[in-house]
């Protein structure tokens, strides 16, 4: 016991290790999820918290105001990126200023560039899962999660890696791998239980491995070629980065695109399911801004009330409710010093439904981001402006486009009796399908 008593976290207030080995894990394990034990650990110790991963020292902060003193505007990292770089056992970017700003840029024309280059085809696919739901009578219950999967995987793999995503075959087999990869980020690191199976980590280990496969064919493809496509492993390849490098950045951004978009999409839709007003003011917008015609890339920043509906949708169902960031340099958060070394976890989810930040936290309402001191709170935690994750930025753009093409013909509604309950990994998913109907404006 002396050993575990003697860990005590540098003054700064929270839980002492469960276990020798695995520190908290085991409470984390029992609270359901990393998300739900960061919600009672500040709510019984604060919002600067302190907790063990093994025998590794973490610091949580769960407030606005604490966020805002650690938050360095020079750091160019993105903190959902360090957190899945780590769990995929990649080297953390380690790069210096100079080198992170350049990836930043990179990935920003990549993300601009993919999106205006294959808007026609993003256009293509929503209207075509616009004609398979017209195509059903009123009464028939779509599954929702499954069919955005299935959208999000065709649209995000076709624009972040090109043509050869075509094929639905390598769609679907890009998805099944996927899905083996993004399970286990999602709990089974940071439950420890991946180590303890063999079967699982093998299964994990051959999935990764065929995505990597997969990677390399492409970006050796489109070296030194000009397609008409330009798609974003393009940035990243006329980029001065080594193979190593834009096969790190293009996994990560392809495994983290698919399913941020994907759960975008299938929040944003379940809440104007339940929202009747939202939706009403929604189609009011794309009717007022589009009129009869097609949306075009000009005309999505005219969409202001459907950016409130997305960024709503982000906050009520805490999209990403954690990220992480490492300490390079010792630094200080309220009266607290955090030690060098120490890793630094966002509790974006117990931030985003402070009641002291957002009054009703729970009641799912657009119009709170029409004040301006608002969204820059979202910018500050990195959902919006500048910080927001190239991700994220791509995820806004692909359901925006989804949104003007479904909402202009179909009422969304909700199934009576339905119970979504939330599931909290890396992503936030619902823990069983979620059904809708629709119905024909026209």
């Amino acid at each position: 016991m002396s050993v575990v008593a003697s860990r005590q976290a540098a003054g700064i207030p929270g839980i002492t290790p469960t276990e020798e080995k695995d520190g908290n894990l085991p409470d984390i394990v029992k609270s359901g999820s990393l998300h739900e034990f960061l919600v009672n650990l500040h709510e019984g110790y604060g919002p600067v918290v302190s907790f063990w991963f093994g025998r590794r020292l973490v610091v949580s902060l769960g407030t606005v105001d604490a966020l805002r003193q650690h938050i360095n505007p020079n750091k160019t990292s993105d903190p959902f990126e360090t957190m899945l770089k780590s769990l995929l056992r990649y080297q953390s970017d380690g790069g210096n200023v100079n080198e992170n700003h350049m990836r930043k840029k990179l990935y920003e024309s990549g993300v601009t560039n993919s999106l205006q280059s294959n808007f026609a085809l993003l256009l293509k696919l929503s209207e075509e899962l616009l004609d398979k739901w017209l195509s059903y009578p009123d009464s028939q219950h779509v599954p929702l999660c499954q069919h955005m999967l299935g959208f999000a995987m065709k649209s995000v793999t076709q624009m972040v890696m090109g043509s050869t995503f075509e094929d639905d075959q390598e769609v679907i087999h890009f998805q099944k791998n996927h899905g083996t990869v993004w399970s286990e980020i999602g709990k089974g690191f940071l439950d420890g239980s991946l180590d303890k199976s063999i079967t699982r980590k093998r299964q994990y280990e051959d999935a990764l491995m065929q995505l990597e496969y997969i990677l390399k064919k492409i970006i050796k493809e489109r070296k030194g070629r000009n397609f008409s496509q330009h798609v974003f492993i393009d940035s990243l390849v006329q980029g001065n980065l080594n193979d190593q490098q834009i096969l790190e950045d293009s996994m990560i951004f392809s495994l983290a695109s698919c399913i941020i978009t994907a759960k975008l999409c299938t929040w944003a839709i379940c809440f104007l399911t339940t929202s009747e007003e939202v939706q009403k003011k929604l189609y009011e917008e794309i009717d007022q801004v589009l009129g009869k015609d097609p949306i075009t890339p000009e005309k999505i920043e005219q969409l202001r009330y459907c950016r409130q509906v997305l960024c709503e949708t982000v906050r009520t169902a805490k999209l990403t409710p954690v990220s992480a960031r490492l300490q390079d340099i010792e630094g200080k958060v309220d009266k607290f010093i955090i030690p060098r070394e120490t890793l630094v976890l966002y509790a974006l989810g117990v931030v985003l439904q402070d009641p002291s930040t957002w009054p009703l936290p729970h009641k799912f309402d657009p119009d709170r981001f029409d004040d301006k001191s608002v969204m820059k709170t979202f910018s500050l935690l990195g959902f919006s402006g500048t910080q927001e994750c190239p991700e994220l930025r791509f995820a806004y753009m692909v359901t925006t486009v989804l949104l003007s093409v479904l909402v202009r013909r179909l009422h969304l509604l909700s199934v009576e009796g339905q119970v979504i309950e939330t599931k909290y990994e890396l992503v936030t998913s619902s823990k069983e399908e979620a059904w809708i109907t629709v119905s024909k404006r026209y």
